[in-house]
């Protein structure tokens, strides 16, 4: 049973600039895990850091949670210009993931925003809310990666037909999305929006397959890279952890790029944590409590 208490002190950690940005990271998905109202409001807490990267992930982790609490605050961050764009993106994305109708609105104001990342966001969501609704009320499927996609995979099981919709930029986003979340493939990562872009970096990531690790690492040192683009390939390589992906994370801690350089950090304690014997990566617990004797 979690405390109201160790609930605090792992927010508490969230919420602190002074701590590691790896362990804000581990604290933001053990409240993940936790779920309920009080993680809510201490991942929403953090929105007023200046880490964009950091705002991603919040906003990353409420979407997953798909608890409707959790939409005011993924508005306010959709509606805050002041906000970069890859955070106002992940907060339209997480709002089509919670999948409430209440939201349908706000996404039809902001899928012609000037931001074009954050516009076809909302195309997205907007779609995948009008998936949702033809479901009648049956429970979405789940795939075997746990994750809550911003499209659902696409029915067609051909693989050439899929790759064909993946790889063709003259159809709607939300069609390649379907394909590529089907073939969770690699073979998207230099065609389309810097949005597909960074979605087919995620993908690889989930994937953890050592053949997509000189691809992602490509990316990442491509200075002219969109930046959302090449934090989640850093985070990909981070996932695969494999010892060819540790001198391109290296090679990035630096870069100027204060998102990228980041994302190295974290994909590095992600990598330490893949390769050892730490039993989660969430481990925003263990730290309060005294180990087993």
């Amino acid at each position: 049973m979690v405390t109201e208490q160790e609930v605090e002190a792992i927010g508490q950690t969230l919420v602190d600039p002074q701590q590691p940005l790896q362990a804000r990271f581990r604290a933001l998905f053990t409240l993940r895990g936790l779920g309920g109202p009080a993680a809510i409001i201490w991942i929403s807490r953090a929105f007023s850091d200046d880490s964009a990267l950091l705002k991603h992930e919040l906003a990353y982790c409420l979407g997953q949670m798909q608890d409707r609490r959790a939409i005011p605050v993924l508005v306010d961050v959709l509606r805050d210009t002041c906000q970069e764009p890859m955070v106002r993106h992940e907060a339209g994305e997480a709002l089509g993931a919670i999948g409430d109708p209440e939201v349908l609105e706000i996404l039809k104001e902001y899928s012609t925003d000037p931001v074009v990342e954050v516009a076809e966001t909302c195309q997205l969501a907007l779609r995948r809310l009008e998936w949702l609704q033809q479901l009648s009320g049956e429970p979405a499927p789940t795939g075997p990666y746990l994750s809550v996609d911003p499209a659902p995979p696409a029915e067609e099981h051909d693989v050439g037909r899929l790759r064909e919709a993946l790889l063709d930029e003259a159809r709607p986003l939300f069609d390649r999305y379907r394909a590529m979340f089907a073939l969770r493939d690699a073979g998207g990562l230099h065609c389309g929006s810097a949005l597909f872009r960074h979605e087919i970096g995620y993908v690889l990531g989930q994937l953890q397959h050592e053949a997509v690790v000189p691809q992602l690492a490509a990316a990442l040192a491509q200075r002219t890279e969109s930046p959302m683009v090449r934090h989640e390939c850093a985070e990909a390589l981070g996932a695969i952890a494999r010892p060819a992906c540790l001198a391109a994370l290296r090679a990035h801690v630096a870069d100027p790029e204060r998102v990228v350089r980041e994302s190295c950090e974290v994909a590095l304690d992600m990598y330490e944590y893949e390769t050892g014997p730490a039993f989660q990566y969430a481990d925003g617990l263990e730290q309060l409590r005294p180990p087993l004797s």
